[in-house]
């Protein structure tokens, strides 16, 4: 059956259903093929975090969203063209953030009486006037995926959960993506079990065949792809960029890496990335607790590895006082925040930027830390490299923020050159000669001397150092001189990290300032603003302690400065305190990131305020 193709520049999709129902799975093969056809893509996986949620009710409704396009993009799309709802209760949770007249596919088959009672509609949604002004697709979805492998020899159980192959399936053919990346993928992951290899290949080949065959399709799209850099690229998530950035850093280096983590959303997958590099001389150790994980982090340290520890903001509150005691014995560590929503437990599977004051004043003592903040799955790369450099230059704990919107979401990712990273140049104290522990170099870091080592011993602990020796002191003179240099150690860092650029308008008045995973929302924002004429600039930060030097000069330029964050203004708090400027916060704390298209109604309000003015 001939059907119309019709070229499209980008298109936002959003798989929804049960947590069993496979949505991340299916979204995660559905951007690959995407990214694999050469679309740039942007994800925003979406799931619950209770474990076994009731079927059917929408406390358990696991959503997948993605945006691609032939063209540059940055976020995973503000609202939804198309929803593919399993169930009822996806269609519940989902229907308020779809585009006015998207298209919605059901699978028909769910949409029956025990069905609505579990997720609370009174009344058949399909029929009432709910889905009025929205193109509708009935598919029986659970039906034609049972008659596809009804000689498969699966149970009805095993039948059932290979209806999301089928959807998938019936996507690749609307939006003509080819089947062969996931059917090579299949083969691969259910190696071991053939039959259920064979019948995931058999449903996902019948939603294709489905969209060919029937009339419920007349129209076909095609999405071109982007114009990229030349290169060879692969979809990445951010905290496996995160992981791989590590690794790199392992290597061009010269330290054997070692992670001591202990398993917390959104971070985990972290741990169970480098788990599998011990061919490049990785060792993994999931402790007991936060606080033994960073303790063996620190003692990975002392031995001469680069030494990391990931969490999320509430082993992060667990480590405090381990992090102090990597600030009093000056090692180089990376401890890594994966910021979810708080506090407390709070919402263990949405994203939040709240860590912020914490990562800067949450240990006890005058003990400040490197800050360092990624700002996209793919930048999460290169701030490991960062973060290792600094850690190890200036001998000293760095954290690395991330967020559960960075970590879980993924893109295209130019895999670079590795002969062309630069190598991350270690020195350990070998000579013995006029050795002392707290001797200082031209970054005040003091050296690197392994145990074991002959006639490099020293005192190491939590207990205040004196000056030179390293042994343990209590003079007044020498705490106040040892704070002090400490604090100016972190502040030298802003002599080896660029400065803070500006992107716009240059003759901009308003400038919008943002960290970590706003950047995607900010700049589609300001980009759009400038399209229509505005004059907007744009300041992303990387560095949150110590600022980029040129930080003041930079703020100072601009009649209007707003800086949107997922949190209360922490970062406008710093800078307020800084350099004693007027910040104008604008917040969110939903657990979801920023829209581009709520950022750009706020700049424009700000503009027209000020034209008025």
């Amino acid at each position: 059956m001939k059907k119309d193709i019709r070229e499209l520049s980008e298109v936002t999709v959003r798989f929804a259903g049960d947590s069993g129902d496979g949505m991340q799975l299916t979204g995660t093969q559905f951007s690959n093929t995407s990214a694999f056809v050469g679309n740039d893509v942007n994800t925003l996986p979406d799931y619950p975090a209770e474990i076994r949620a009731p079927i059917g009710t929408t406390y358990g409704v696991s959503g997948f969203q993605l945006h691609f396009s032939d063209s540059d993009i940055h976020t995973p799309g503000d609202e939804p063209d198309v929803l593919v709802a399993m169930n009822p209760a996806s269609l519940k949770v989902n229907i308020k953030d779809l585009k006015p007249g998207a298209t919605i596919i059901v699978n028909i088959n769910s949409f029956d009486e025990k069905n609505f009672k579990l997720c609370h509609y009174e009344s058949n949604p399909l029929t009432d006037g709910t889905l009025d002004g929205y193109h509708v697709i009935e598919v029986p979805l659970s039906k034609l995926t049972e008659e596809a492998l009804k000689d498969s020899g699966l149970t009805v159980k095993e039948i059932t959960r290979s209806k999301n192959f089928f959807a998938l399936g019936l996507m690749y053919w609307i939006y003509s993506r080819p089947i062969e990346p996931t059917l090579d993928w299949i083969k691969t992951k259910f190696k071991k079990k053939p039959e259920i290899a064979n019948a995931n290949k058999t449903a996902l080949e019948a939603g294709y065949y489905f969209g060919d065959n029937t009339t419920l399709f007349s129209t076909r799209y095609k999405v071109n792809p982007a114009k990229l850099p030349k290169g060879t690229y692969r979809s990445i998530e951010g905290n496996e960029a995160l992981a791989l950035g590590l690794v790199a850093a392992s290597v061009k280096s010269g330290l054997p890496l070692f992670l001591g983590s202990y398993p917390i959303t959104p971070a985990s997958s972290i741990l169970h990335a480098l788990s599998k590099y011990k061919s490049f001389g990785v060792r993994t150790f999931q402790a007991e607790d936060e606080i033994a994980s960073i303790c063996a982090t620190i003692g990975a340290a002392f031995t001469g590895a680069l030494a990391v520890t990931t969490t999320s903001g509430p082993g992060l509150a667990l480590k405090s006082e381990a992090a102090g005691l990597g600030v009093m014995t000056e090692l180089p560590m990376i401890i890594v925040d994966v910021q979810r929503g708080g506090p407390s437990t709070g919402l263990p599977t949405k994203t939040e930027q709240s860590d912020l004051l914490q990562a800067m004043y949450g240990r006890s003592g005058e003990s400040p830390l490197v800050i360092i903040a990624a700002s996209t799955p793919v930048d999460c790369f290169d701030v490991s490299l960062e973060a290792a450099r600094i850690a190890t230059k200036y001998m000293l704990p760095v954290l690395y923020m991330s967020d559960g919107y960075i970590a879980n979401g993924s893109e295209p990712w130019k895999i670079p050159d590795p002969d062309k990273i630069p190598e991350i140049k270690v020195k350990f104290r070998k000579n013995s000669e006029n050795f002392q522990p707290y001797q200082r170099d031209e970054n005040l870091s003091r050296p690197w001397a392994i145990p074991g080592t002959k006639g490099l011993e020293h005192r190491i602990g939590g207990l205040e150092k004196q000056n030179i020796t390293g042994n343990v002191n209590y003079d007044p003179e020498n705490h106040e001189f040892m704070v002090r240099l400490r604090a100016e150690k972190v502040k030298n860092v802003e002599n080896d990290i660029p400065d803070l650029k500006v992107k716009g308008n240059p003759d901009a008045d308003l400038l919008i300032i943002g960290w970590g995973g706003t950047y995607g929302a900010i700049t589609d924002a300001v980009h759009n603003l400038n399209e229509k004429g505005k004059k907007v600039a744009q300041a992303h930060f990387r560095y949150l302690n110590p600022f980029p030097k040129n930080t003041e000069e930079v703020l100072r330029k601009y009649k209007h400065i707003i800086c949107p964050e997922l949190n209360m203004g922490q970062l406008s708090v710093l800078l307020r305190n800084k350099f004693l400027l007027d910040i104008d916060s604008y917040t969110k704390i939903q657990g979801q990131p920023f829209k581009s298209s709520e950022l750009e109604e706020k700049f424009a309000n700000v503009l027209g305020g000020m034209s008025n003015g």
